[in-house]
């Protein structure tokens, strides 16, 4: 499978736009609380249903969702939403449809989201973010699996690179069951951070959290293994379940003068490899406009209902 992170820009550009991460700021949230989340979060929902019939339409059986899906749920449990019912039904609709069509959907909390931070209020704020996504997973019926994965960084070390896995792991026992088993860490972008054998040695064989390969970001932190070598060390930790990958190219590969992390508008040598041993997350700017591009040079590849 090929998929496609959050923003559909097809349906965004609409004369009335489909999306499903409708937020507020703090300013907002203090003056209209849990009523106006839970309008949010019911037009988030209902436009999650049509973009994911949206993505089978076309072929499109991966996708993952914005972690602003039920806007502020930091602050209140999903069921206090004054919305809730309707809200569930509609998760569950969503539910019912994933399963149906073997799709697979995905969170990826944002970057503050530490659970190995050395903040004790950092933590508690990262371990409550999973949860909250694992809810909303709940909501929709998915299985408590990898399949549908949260996925996160470490995402620094601050100069203990043991000590930090340490507390990584020390987070993960606290984390519900239900969350846990749906918990993934990923290799970093810069050299001194988080390689795929540092990952699978602290993390993955370990406490058994599978590890996603990025494919972009393994090129700054290769310590000395190819792309094939690291996708296969990471493969280890998947069990039975297929792996995710993230595969983008650098900006700079094509011409744009900017920082070599930055992502390509589109990708141009997607390897074949990588594309039959797991399900890739194409993370490219121009969203599922990219994996349309990925599958023009041979539909016959991409095209997937696994």
């Amino acid at each position: 499978m090929l998929g496609y992170p959050c923003l559909n820009r097809t349906l965004r550009d609409r004369d009335e736009p489909l999306r499903c991460n409708r937020d507020m700021q703090r300013k907002t949230w203090e003056s209209r609380g849990l009523p106006y989340a839970s309008e949010l979060t019911l037009q988030n929902f209902t436009d999650l249903y049509e973009i994911l019939r949206w993505n089978v339409e076309h072929d499109v059986y991966f996708y993952r969702c914005t972690s602003d899906l039920v806007p502020w749920n930091s602050q209140f449990d999903v069921e206090e939403l004054p919305d809730y019912e309707e809200i569930a039904e509609l998760a569950e609709r969503c539910g019912e449809f994933v399963e149906e069509h073997g799709m697979r959907f995905t969170f990826h909390p944002d970057y503050w989201c530490k659970l190995a931070s050395p903040s004790d209020d950092t933590v508690e704020n990262s371990l409550n973010a999973v949860e909250y996504h694992a809810s909303w997973l709940d909501l929709l019926g998915l299985d408590r699996s990898p399949y549908y994965s949260i996925n996160v960084h470490i995402g620094a070390t601050y100069g203990d690179k043991a000590a930090t896995a340490e507390r990584f792991r020390e987070a993960v026992d606290r984390l519900s069951p239900g969350a846990r088993a749906h918990l993934t860490v990923e290799n970093d972008d810069e050299e001194s951070l988080w390689s795929v054998p540092e990952l699978v040695e602290a993390v993955g064989d370990p406490i058994g959290v599978p590890v996603v390969f990025d494919y972009h970001h393994h090129s700054f932190a290769d310590r000395g293994l190819t792309y094939r070598e690291a996708f296969e060390r990471a493969r280890t930790t998947w069990g039975d379940v297929k792996p995710i990958t993230h595969y983008s190219e650098p900006a700079s590969l094509h011409g744009e003068d900017t920082r070599p992390q930055t992502h390509s508008a589109y990708v141009y040598d997607l390897p074949e490899w990588l594309r039959a041993a797991s399900d890739v997350m194409l993370e490219a700017d121009q969203k599922e406009l990219a994996v349309f591009r990925a599958r023009e040079a041979d539909p016959r590849r991409f095209l997937s209902t696994e």
